[in-house]
């Protein structure tokens, strides 16, 4: 049972009571404030990124966590833009966005400390990094990230109540959307020494887990040990493995810093970026079986000493550059052969030659498309304008159309 945290009648303020809910309901209610309107997509700079802060501390502090803030939970930064990017250095008069981490802590008075971490930032009103066409809507990110944020909320609670080996750190990034501002600037200016920090596991879009249980966990390659804690801790699902450290969520920014990862995620989805992205979607005992699975990847690290890092090959590194778009959000939980497409972006080319949500993209031209790194490299081998015959398999039919490129 958890101690619950219920918005009062005035907006805004929370009353911590004693009355204990069940874990899924303090999951829904988490999670729903999270993506409330009132809110206003969380966009970092913004009010509703301020209430989503202090709702987060106050969990934390509803669950005993220390402050490990530099002023209680809270981490301040600033990012200073520069009007010139080609300036070395922003100018007089040039925009300041200030944003803030939120970071609590069990301390089990160990000398070593796992970081579990989600970004609590969105995009506002969409106005910047949003897929949707029309006039400029809240985008409540429910999946992306308030989802992560109640999965890690969730495991805090849950871990509170356990003797531990390992001291445990949760953080709410905020700035993940404009590009890891928020952990960039926790492993420059961590609130504990950083080579005290063994690992980290980063929550990022766990609320859509599918009916076939397939997950998404990136950085296994990152330890010698990840791949048998996940066999150990396993309760049935279907994975897709990236090895590399490299990716595009927060844990980027520790395994650059030479510190282990794993990233869970249940995959992109028609409404990313949108202001669709609602709860109304949200798989919560989906988010449950995640934060499972997690506990259990704790529970095995709990019996080792030492997690040593080893560096991975970088896949991201190595993307090639390209000029044009299909217009499609790729399906990254695929991994049978070809690019599966999970959703058709309109008025762009997949759409202007019918091609459809579920599609899987088998040769482009000449070139066979193997997985979502030949699918790249195929798109850099054409420019703006050019058309060129992409085959597709529609169930068991393969089907060819004729597509014309556009910019990226």
């Amino acid at each position: 049972m958890c101690l619950a945290i219920f918005l009062s009648a005035c907006k805004s303020q929370y009353v911590i009571k004693t009355t204990e809910i069940s874990e899924i309901e303090q999951l829904t209610a988490d999670v729903s404030y999270l993506a409330s309107d009132e809110l206003e997509g969380r966009e970092i700079g913004t009010k509703g990124e301020i209430l989503a802060a202090e709702y987060i501390a106050k969990r934390m502090e509803a669950i005993g966590l220390e402050p490990k803030g530099d002023e209680g939970y809270f981490q301040y930064f600033d990012i200073h833009l520069r009007s010139n990017p080609h300036a070395e250095k922003p100018a007089p008069g040039d925009p300041v966005i200030s944003g803030r981490n939120v970071v609590g802590m069990l301390n089990r008075g160990a000398d070593k400390t796992i970081a579990i971490g989600a970004h609590y930032d969105h995009l506002g009103y969409g106005k910047e990094g949003s897929l949707y066409l029309g006039e400029p809507q809240i985008h409540n990110g429910a999946d992306d990230n308030a989802s992560g944020v109640g999965a890690m909320l969730l495991l805090a609670e849950r871990l509170s109540k356990m003797e531990l080996n390992y001291n445990y750190i949760f953080i709410g990034f905020s700035g993940e959307e404009k590009g890891l501002w928020g952990s960039k600037h926790f492993v420059n200016n961590s609130t504990i020494p950083l080579p005290q920090i063994d690992a980290m596991i980063n929550l990022d879009m766990v609320g859509r887990l599918r009916p076939d249980e397939r997950i998404s966990v990136h950085g296994n390659g990152t330890s010698s040990v990840w791949n048998e804690m996940i066999s150990k801790a396993d309760n049935g699902f279907t994975y897709t493995f990236s090895p590399s450290g490299i990716g595009p969520s927060d844990h980027t920014s520790f395994y650059l810093v030479n510190i282990p990862v794993l990233f869970f995620f249940t995959g992109q989805h028609s409404d990313y970026h949108k202001p669709s992205d609602d709860v109304v979607h949200i798989n919560y005992s989906g988010i449950q079986k995640i934060s499972n699975l997690i506990q259990g990847v704790v529970m095995q690290l709990d019996k080792v000493d030492d997690i040593p890092f080893q560096k991975t090959k970088d896949e991201q590194a190595e993307t090639p550059d390209f000029k044009v778009t299909l217009g499609v959000m790729p399906d990254y939980m695929y991994s049978g052969k070809g690019m599966r497409i999970d959703a058709v972006r309109e008025e762009r080319p997949a759409h202007a030659a019918d091609i459809m949500a579920g599609d899987v993209v088998i040769k482009m031209g000449d070139l066979e498309i193997f997985d979502m790194m030949s699918y790249m490299k195929a798109l850099s081998e054409f420019e703006p304008g050019s058309t060129v015959k992409v085959t597709i398999k529609r169930g068991d039919d393969e089907i060819e159309k004729m597509v014309t490129f556009t910019k990226k």
